[in-house]
């Protein structure tokens, strides 16, 4: 019996990516980010944090069954979603806005995930990922609809930066991950979302079992366990031994007609929306309060004392003002977020 080598690093190079991942503070500050529902003024509503974790644990499933590398796998699930900026998709816009109001172009949570984690973490030096994890954070999008992914290879750092340039600038980009593992952490984006907001939207009293897709339930089931199950189920089905990821052709329909009700029923609904204006009105708030602390010099403001201070010389000389406050400002908690705001400003919740 072979003793292990401790004298050299035992794990390989995904495997560390997995670690710097988790011991990131980006990773930490999962724990109070909006997943879909915010100020729901109820603890069984599921936040960011547990969102990754499940697509982790569904991604590793299926390619556990699938042969894959389950390092590459875990550590595309945990930072996918790192560059998400507090209250969910609807801060996304919000954000979005501000920077191209400002000249800086789209602001992207996934292209913002591959710059934290490259280029904001560990004090402006990046936590040096490799270029295949980078690439699968890039190319989730648990929102665009797939039937199939075949991965496309030939990716390099030179044309993964170039593509995130062309993002920003809002050329239309089609992001497909180079590696299976990629592939399958995109299509597990979906497959933990799509029933568990359902069952959320259940708890908060938004919708009813029965109001689901019929068609849709006959194939996938009513309950967010099901769901995963049967999808989970056909893409190892429909995926073994193939060089690509994909649905069968009836559960594919069914899942897209899901995600419509979903988008219709849920993401739209008036309840949902109870406080965009207000949430707007403090991302422009804050937006423009950092950028004039930056031009002022204000040594005093949060943007230099829980975020610049100690930050590498490469960080501060590469970015511009415009850059540093988009990055503080998606890397805050919501919580954090409303202590910025004046109390005056701030929502009188909960659901």
């Amino acid at each position: 019996m072979h003793e292990a080598r401790l004298d050299k690093d035992y794990r390989q190079a995904f495997a560390v990516d997995v670690d710097r991942i988790l011991h990131s503070l980006a990773y930490t500050r999962y724990i109070d980010k909006t997943q879909v529902f915010y100020f729901a003024g109820n603890d069984h509503i599921t936040h960011r944090v547990l969102h990754v974790q499940l697509v982790s644990k569904i991604s590793r499933t299926i390619g556990r069954f699938l042969g894959l590398n389950e390092d590459l796998i875990e550590a595309i699930a945990l930072g996918h979603d790192i560059g998400h900026p507090p209250f969910g998709h609807e801060g996304e816009t919000f954000l979005s806005e501000l920077c191209i109001s400002a000249g800086l172009g789209h602001f992207h949570h996934n292209l913002q995930s591959v710059r934290f984690l490259d280029s904001v973490e560990r004090k402006g030096e990046g936590w040096n990922l490799c270029l295949q994890t980078l690439d699968g954070i890039l190319c989730h999008d648990g929102e665009v609809h797939n039937r199939r992914l075949e991965p496309q290879a030939g990716r390099t750092f030179e044309n993964l930066y170039r593509d995130i340039r062309e993002k920003i600038e809002g050329r239309k980009i089609t992001f497909i991950p180079m590696t299976l593992e990629g592939c399958v952490v995109r299509m597990a984006d979906t497959v933990s979302y799509i029933g568990r907001d359902i069952e959320d939207a259940i708890r908060l009293g938004l919708i009813q079992r029965s109001d689901l897709p019929k068609e849709s339930v006959s194939l996938l089931g009513d309950t967010n366990g099901t769901i995963v199950y049967t999808l989970v189920t056909d893409i190892i089905k429909e995926s073994y031994k193939k060089p690509f990821l994909s649905f069968s052709r009836e559960v594919s329909h069914a899942l897209q007609n899901l995600k419509r009700f979903n988008y219709h029923h849920i993401y739209l609904n008036p309840k949902t929306k109870k406080y965009s204006k207000l949430i707007k009105t403090l991302y422009a708030y804050l937006f423009e309060t950092y950028l004039n602390d930056l031009h002022t010099h204000n040594a005093s403001s949060a943007i230099f004392t829980g975020f610049l201070e100690d930050m590498s010389p490469d960080y501060m000389e590469a970015s511009t003002h415009v850059e540093i406050v988009r990055d503080f400002i998606a890397g805050m908690t919501d919580r954090y977020f409303l202590n910025q705001c004046p109390e005056r400003m701030k929502p009188e919740f909960v659901w």
